[in-house]
């Protein structure tokens, strides 16, 4: 690609000294060198394209988002990594394309590219700006999600309150009835199953609500140091009955020395709970589920694996949505409670699963409280800013 002002110095080459041409090539090194460290120093991706789309620039920037070399792009026509590019649309005049791309290596990132032509009076190529946007688009994500999960709280509560009256009556009169079945003796034997059923459902509609409410009532987890090792034991022991039901086969890979952790005991039990009923109901003919301790300097991080059926990705993507459930029976809450634990504690939870194959619930949990205090900053125009304390 050549400029207006390389024509020109062509053209006047027999008019030049040596010396002369000699110092405007050394004045053309320099500031090509000088571009060439912008465009290195930028954290946006930078592509230079001939007319033909083949690269002929690429900053580090742009390696670093698609995991490549230089000398591996230079000369690579962009088509064989972005399908879908019409070049004879990009050469009219003033066209610009702007599109989003998911990647996946060398990680998994969401940038917005646009191309247009470095010059529409002639064709000299075309360059094309990468932005990556993930940190964007988590933000809008978690944007949408707490916008969703206001208004699940406004439904549920409105829900919880106008059915907890009706359950109320229902039962105190279901109550009356079964005196009034004791009082007929046999004749009355015949009732009882249907009397059974009834006290059933209304039971199971009110589980249904203390579920709505305990995944949407904000409450602060009251931290104690407790020594997270035995309090995974002692669920373990008391969820063993319903293991042995269900020919489960827990094995507990915990390290000795897990540190004291500040946490809300029974806040944690009931995410360890759900956590370990929802593997065994991922294997209805039995497996294995193995909880595996570790930490670091900073956080601990408990996985619960298990040899179950495993998630669909359909099923992943729904994962934290209230009834969102694999189970005709379920609520799809447990996960949703789980997660909001975990956050009120400071940590963050993850899922990794193959259909078929299992799945693994990954917790990170911090080793110190995250508190926020004020650092005092210069001048009267301070700027106040918030960091966790380690």
């Amino acid at each position: 690609m050549r400029s207006a002002f390389i024509d020109k110095l062509i053209k006047r080459m027999d008019r030049l000294e040596p010396g002369e041409v000699q110092g405007i090539v050394l004045e053309l090194a320099r500031e090509k060198k000088f571009q060439e460290k912008v465009f290195e120093a930028l954290q946006e991706g930078v592509i230079l394209l001939d007319t033909e789309g083949k690269v002929t620039y690429v900053n580090r920037a742009a390696c670093t988002f698609f995991g490549l070399q230089q000398v591996q792009v230079i000369g690579q026509r962009l088509a064989q990594g972005v399908r879908g590019l019409d070049w004879n649309e990009l050469l009219k005049p003033g066209t610009v394309v702007s599109r989003d791309l998911e990647i996946f290596y060398p990680e998994n990132r969401y940038l917005n590219f646009y191309i247009t032509s470095i010059d529409d009076d002639s064709q000299l190529g075309f360059v094309m700006l990468i932005r990556d946007v993930t940190e964007t688009r988590k933000r809008t994500e978690e944007q949408i999600e707490s916008e969703r999960l206001n208004a699940f709280t406004l439904l549920a509560a409105g829900v919880a309150h106008e059915l907890g009256n009706p359950l109320n009556s229902l039962t105190i009169h279901l109550q009356l009835l079964e005196r009034r079945l004791k009082k007929m003796g046999a004749k009355g034997e015949a009732l009882r199953e249907h009397l059974d059923v009834a006290t059933g459902e209304i039971k199971r509609l009110d589980f249904i609500i203390g579920q709505f409410l305990a995944a949407i009532r904000p409450t602060q987890p009251q931290l104690q140091r407790v020594q997270l090792r035995e309090l995974i034991e002692e669920c373990a022991r008391f969820l063993q009955p319903e293991l042995e039901q269900g020919k489960v086969k827990l094995k507990l890979d915990l390290r000795a020395d897990l540190p004291m952790m500040p946490l809300d005991a029974n806040q944690m039990k009931q995410a360890i709970y759900n956590l370990i009923r929802n593997a065994c109901q991922a294997m209805p003919n039995g497996g294995a589920l193995t909880i595996v301790g570790t930490f670091t300097d900073y956080e601990v991080r408990l996985s619960f694996e298990d040899t179950g059926k495993g998630i669909s990705p359909e099923q992943m993507g729904r994962l934290f949505q209230p009834f969102a459930t694999t189970r005709s029976t379920g609520t799809g809450l447990g996960l949703l409670i789980v997660r909001r634990i975990i956050r009120e504690h400071g940590g963050e939870i993850d899922i990794e699963s193959r259909e078929g194959q299992g799945t693994r619930v990954s917790l990170w949990l911090p080793l110190v409280e995250k508190s926020v205090r004020l650092l005092e900053g210069g001048g009267d125009n301070n700027e106040t800013r918030m960091r966790n304390d380690e």
